[in-house]
């Protein structure tokens, strides 16, 4: 035994002349487990959800999954991307992908959106071919069903905006497109859905044909920051594909954007966010429902990368973001990004902007890279894994105490009101991130606290997470 836990019954016992609470002990026999390693299992099978913008595609993505989380908007082109959701039916889970409208003679950001639409078609295992049955078919709806039968998958034919029965007559017009039966469904209001799930699922694999096998493990990694920072083309050149609709508009991503990726032999699942232009508060429509779909992700995420754009002064929408990252509590990687494109002068003000307005996550690993060459994007790697291992950093109860006591006897709390403070026992009491929650005999203050966490970094690293310290002040118990 060593003499760190040698130590602990004797600072235990001391605590037995203080009040303590049922959580208090609780808390202090808790013992932190071992995480649990990823795998790779059977991908459940695909189902992509296309046709023309504004036919109410993500509205049915969202009665499917059974809550808002495709941005829906009343006007065409909201969703941009190709956006994956994990869903299930009656027991059975299976991928639903959102695209963003197919239209023909598309051009510019348009014409991305629609091969974005036509590649998930070629992802899929089937396809829910959605039309507006109010407006009947169109040469854009025609268009697609070439594309569609081309393909080779199974399609079902989704007549949507049947609000009531006394509209279910205005399908029989889609018998033209020669896709079969049209499902007459209510994506506002739920009508047919069920049903129309039901001869979805039977016509599934049970696994998917065309995704393989997926990594199921806890690496998720959160793209964030400004709009056009370039957050997307960090994701397609990490995927090796055009994963991601990129344009020089800034705001073209709305809905997150997951990918598994492989970088270096190493697996992880990027998520390609909206950016953040503004504050919650302030901003309206798909851009609001956007930004929460980001906070969102970045809550599902386990480390975040900020990304900067360094031709450009750090901004206060950076800082923002950066704060948004530590009140999550993820793990932090700090990405400058197109580093290629950076001239000896504004490198030098970069340095002095790091170092006044990023001091206080001078913890965070920082990776210069450029997202669009893909230069240095291999040195993501070290960092996100330097980050992770601190937010999984577990501290052994004796070495933490061990640890107190020897930084207590060098630096006491100082005097207060004729009296000192005392540190009585410490444990760690959660992980990702790293918590640890002290007993002391009195209020410690908040500049003693913060130098408790900078000499736990000194001595244990945490570089790339956020660590917290919480205090229990426990009074002697009356004899």
């Amino acid at each position: 035994m060593s003499e760190s836990e040698e130590l602990l019954p004797q600072l235990k016992e001391q605590l037995s002349d203080f009040e303590l609470e049922q959580e208090d002990l609780e808390l202090l026999d808790l013992e932190l487990g071992e995480s649990e390693p990823g795998t790779f299992v059977p991908a459940p099978p695909v189902l992509a959800v296309v046709g023309r913008p504004n036919v109410g595609k993500s509205a049915l993505v969202n009665r499917i999954l059974g809550r808002r989380e495709a941005v829906v908007q009343d006007e065409p082109g909201i969703t941009r991307d190709r956006v994956s959701y994990k869903a299930e039916w009656n027991g059975r889970p299976f991928t639903l992908v959102d695209t963003g409208g197919w239209e023909i003679g598309a051009e510019g950001l348009n014409l991305s959106v629609a091969k974005q639409a036509e590649v998930a078609v070629d992802l899929a295992d089937a396809v829910l071919f959605v039309v507006d049955a109010m407006v009947g078919p169109t040469q854009s709806d025609e268009e697609v069903v070439r594309m569609l039968r081309a393909s080779g998958k199974p399609v079902l034919l989704v007549a949507n905006k049947i609000d009531a029965a006394h509209q279910e007559p205005e399908i029989a017009g889609l018998w033209s497109l020669g896709l079969g039966e049209p499902y007459a469904v209510s994506a506002l209001h739920g009508r047919g859905v069920a049903d129309l799930l039901d001869k979805a699922l039977a016509t599934l694999p049970q696994t998917s044909n065309v995704a393989g096998e997926e990594y199921i493990g806890p690496r998720r990694v959160a793209l964030i920051g400004r709009p056009n920072v370039g957050k997307s083309s960090l994701l397609n050149k990490a995927t090796g594909t055009n994963r991601a609709v990129v344009s020089d508009v800034a705001g073209t991503t709305r809905d997150p954007v997951d990918e598994q990726v492989e970088i270096s032999g190493k697996i992880w699942r990027f998520v390609d966010t909206a950016g953040i232009r503004k504050r919650l508060h302030r901003q309206q429509g798909a851009d609001f429902y956007s930004a929460l779909r980001t906070a969102a992700a970045l809550e599902r995420a386990e480390v975040a990368v900020v990304l900067f754009d360094v031709t450009e002064p750090i901004s206060e929408a950076d800082i923002r973001i950066v704060q948004l990252a530590l009140d999550s509590g993820r793990a932090l990687v700090l990405a400058f990004n197109k580093w290629d494109q950076l001239d000896e002068e504004r490198r030098i003000y970069l340095e002095k902007e790091i170092e006044r307005d990023l001091a206080h996550v001078d913890w965070a690993p920082r990776v210069n890279i450029s997202a669009l060459t893909g230069r240095h994007l291999e040195k993501l790697v070290p960092a996100l894994e330097l980050a992770l291992e601190s937010w999984d950093k577990r501290i052994p109860t004796g070495k933490f105490n061990a640890f107190l006591q020897e930084l207590q006897a060098a630096n006491p709390h100082p005097v207060r009101g004729g009296k000192q403070p005392r540190v009585l026992f410490g444990t760690q009491a959660a992980s990702r991130p790293p918590k640890f929650v002290v007993f002391a005999s009195g209020f410690l203050e908040a500049g003693y606290r913060r130098f408790i966490i900078r000499k736990l970094r000194e001595t244990y690293g945490f570089d790339g997470s956020p660590v917290e310290i919480g205090v229990r002040v426990r009074e002697k118990r009356r004899r």
